[in-house]
């Protein structure tokens, strides 16, 4: 409805010029006629003159035209009831002291989305009753989303009622939609359901089953329990295997904190494993889908090759090749160059008569161990170094450094490796520090955590373990470790002013991984246990480091990414090496990878060359969902295809059992200059509704002083004053 009417906004001053001004022009143009003697010519100018003054007259005054309207229909209420999953927590008056039964914060919304709850309202106000969220596992809370809509799809929204736990987990901060509200005068009238103290509850936040195991060999599997429970106590839980294995483990769960241990499981044959992991109930507990995680694995047979370059048949050197040599997963070849022989080699079939020529050859090793050698005379060239450096970066495999005491390795530094040593050599001593007493490594805090260093079945035993090693009477030249290294074990003794001596150091380089071993005694460690500490050293070292590349391999393709356990919205680093059919590396050509997610979602991600020389392909991709990914890696060149499985780690959005956030929704009717509403209080909502002040009728104002068409109207005007005074000849 639409009413208009016409006003002047004149002041006393512009009446009091205007009433000069008409009188005077008038009195002008009555003296300007009589001094024409009276020329009907003259009398129209002179008319068109005081037309042309009062129009002027009439503006000065700021005419304008007021046209309000008035809405003819109802101004709309939007009732907005959560539905997500976290809803479905049976929480609601816990902390109340009411003896009735705790009811879901789903129930509690129920009233608020039942017609007839908004019966006294429907003569003033049209209620439409809006639920949004659904309470699937795949569901996520948008109250931003939500808002929004409820602005940009009623015209004529006067308030919007919110009911929810506040546990929004997608889209933009819902304050942003507040602050819009609040400018468009609609206030968000909020009613928090839920308790703030969390539900005692049993939580298994992670399961971290590595992407595939070896067969015969022990998997070290960790998992982390969260605990809401007022007390200590003892579960225990079993692994489930789909071969139909049952490990059972007792795990002491701290109350109100998280507890990390981990279980061992040996699979006995290769093959596609489903491993499942249970926390049993708690007396007590009201949540129970959170005490189970499911996760796939692929176990399959190891053939890991290793190279071992060294100068001299040290004892270091000798007990490692024995070590690797009687590993049934390892097939190691072994590069002896005798300085001052012509000789190179052994008489051993495990030793090869020259360092691996092409890439073709090199790129068969996993890991390659560089001893006391380096840019000497009958040992490494330049060439060598480049295709080294290219094996770790491109091809993700391993270089272990383990320098001795001819300090042949000090050459290194001015070689293509010096940017893959983690540490810094003392040049001054090139031949390292030897003492007669025995010393002895001591971890560091990054140690005692790492896989590598685990040489007991729990930490304290671990430690006691390292303590009590043989220990070494020989050590490298090192200053410091590098920035961006991992430093696992320094010198127990000797120090400098960059703090204790590192001597076990590793590091990412490229695709691959490198370690520094800052001794040539870990021999010793055979004493008086055999081979019990030092087969498990070098033989987890060789599995850390070709722990990646052998993720997923085909006869012309190797697929590998990092992080290894990815989670749900982190980026994922996709790396391949493709062959071409005879075998040389693919330096050009189409390498794309079909990402399909445990909801049926596929997407393609075109990988692109780094690395012509190697063959080397890369490129990102960012999960959305927790689960299996099946990959397919493609090449058009050569025609080949690769399969792989990616493991996407990641708790669901939406979980029962957190504690409601109240305080997200007072800031949403703090923002709109809305109210907070008691939990149940419908009369309270529906008085706070009822008293909002009437909105104001949209006013619009044209002002025809300043409109364009009075100005055009008033230059037409003196236009034509100017040309007739031309015409009768007073110009």
């Amino acid at each position: 409805m639409t009413e208009t009417s016409f006003a002047f906004q004149w002041t006393t001053l512009s009446l009091v010029i205007s009433v000069v001004a008409i009188v005077a022009v008038c009195a002008l143009s009555w003296l300007t006629w009589l001094r024409s003697g009276m020329r009907r010519a003259v009398f129209f100018l002179e008319m068109l003159r005081v037309a042309i003054v009062a129009v002027a007259i009439f503006l000065l005054n700021q005419p304008e035209t007021l046209q309000e309207f008035r809405p003819t229909e109802k101004p709309t209420l939007v009732v907005l009831g959560d539905r997500s999953l976290s809803m479905n927590t049976q929480d609601v008056g816990l902390e109340t002291d009411s003896s009735l039964p705790l009811v879901t914060r789903s129930s509690a919304v129920d009233p608020m989305l039942d017609p007839s709850t908004w019966e006294m309202l429907n003569d003033d106000f049209e209620v439409v009753l809006t639920p949004f969220s659904t309470a699937d596992a795949a569901s996520k809370t948008n109250l931003h989303e939500a808002l929004m809509q409820s602005q940009t799809e009623h015209a004529s929204l006067r308030a919007v009622v919110l009911a929810s736990d506040g546990d929004w987990n997608e889209g933009l901060p819902p304050v942003q939609a507040a602050m819009r509200m609040r400018l468009a005068n609609v206030p968000i009238f909020s009613m928090p359901i839920g308790s703030q103290t969390r539900l005692p509850d049993l939580d298994l936040l992670s399961f971290d089953v590595p992407t595939f195991g070896v067969a015969a060999k022990n998997v070290r599997i960790p998992f982390t329990i969260e605990s809401s429970l007022p007390r200590d106590h003892v579960a225990q839980v079993e692994l489930r295997i789909s071969d139909g294995t049952l490990l059972k483990q007792q795990v002491q769960v701290a109350a109100m904190g998280r507890t990390t241990d981990a279980i061992v499981w040996k699979p006995d044959a290769v093959g596609d494993y489903t491993l499942s992991l249970t926390i049993p109930a708690y007396p007590g507990e009201q949540i129970t889908a959170n005490n189970t995680r499911e996760t796939p694995m692929v176990v399959r047979e190891e053939k890991l090759k290793v190279l071992v370059i060294e100068s001299l048949p040290r004892w270091e050197y000798r007990y490692l090749r024995n070590a690797l040599s009687r590993d049934p997963g390892v097939e190691v070849s072994c590069l002896l160059f005798h300085p001052g022989l012509s000789k190179v080699g052994g008489g051993n079939r495990d030793y090869i008569p020259a360092f691996p020529e092409g890439l073709e050859e090199l790129s068969q090793y996993d890991v390659v161990f560089v001893g006391d050698v380096g840019l000497e005379e009958g040992q490494l060239t330049e060439e060598q170094c480049r295709l080294l450096k290219g094996l770790v970066e491109q091809q993700a495999s391993g270089l272990v450094f383990m320098p001795g005491m001819k300090g042949y390795e000090m050459s290194l530094v001015n070689s293509p490796l010096d940017s893959l040593l983690p540490v810094v050599f003392d040049e001054a001593q090139p031949t390292g520090w030897g003492s007669r007493t025995p010393s002895h490594f001591g971890l560091t805090e990054l140690g005692r955590r790492s896989l590598l260093t685990k040489l007991a079945d729990t930490q304290d035993e671990n430690l006691q373990v390292w303590q009590n090693l043989p220990g070494f009477q020989w050590n490298a030249p090192v200053i410091r470790a590098k920035a961006g290294t991992d430093v696992l074990a320094v010198h127990e003794e000797s120090s400098n002013e960059y703090g204790r001596i590192p001597l076990l150091v590793t590091r990412t380089f490229g695709a691959g991984k490198v370690l520094f071993m800052g001794t040539d005694g870990a021999w010793r460690w055979r004493r008086g246990v055999e081979d019990l500490y030092h087969y498990r050293f070098w033989g987890q070292v060789v599995r850390w480091m070709a722990y990646q590349r052998n993720m997923a391999e085909g006869e012309q393709m190797r697929f590998y990414y990092s992080p290894e356990q990815p989670q749900v919205r982190q980026t994922v680093a996709l790396n391949a090496n493709v062959m071409e059919k005879s075998g040389e590396p693919l330096s050009r050509g189409e390498v794309t990878a079909r990402f399909t997610a445990p909801s049926g979602r596929s997407e393609m991600v075109k990988l692109a060359s780094t690395g012509a020389e190697w063959g080397a392909f890369a490129g990102v991709f960012t999960p959305t969902e927790p689960g299996p990914h099946q990959v397919v890696l493609r090449c058009k060149e050569n025609n080949s295809e690769l399969q792989a499985t990616l493991f996407v780690q990641g708790a669901v959005l939406e979980q029962m059992g957190k504690p409601a956030r109240p305080e997200v929704l007072a800031e949403l009717s703090r923002v709109s200059r809305g109210r907070v509403i008691q939990e149940g209080d419908f009369t309270q909502i529906i008085k706070a509704v009822t008293e909002m002040p009437s909105p104001p009728n949209e006013i619009r104002r044209v002002q025809l002083w300043s409109h364009p068409l009075a100005a055009a109207t008033l230059i037409v005007l003196l236009g034509m004053f100017w040309i007739g005074r031309k015409m009768i000849g007073l110009i």
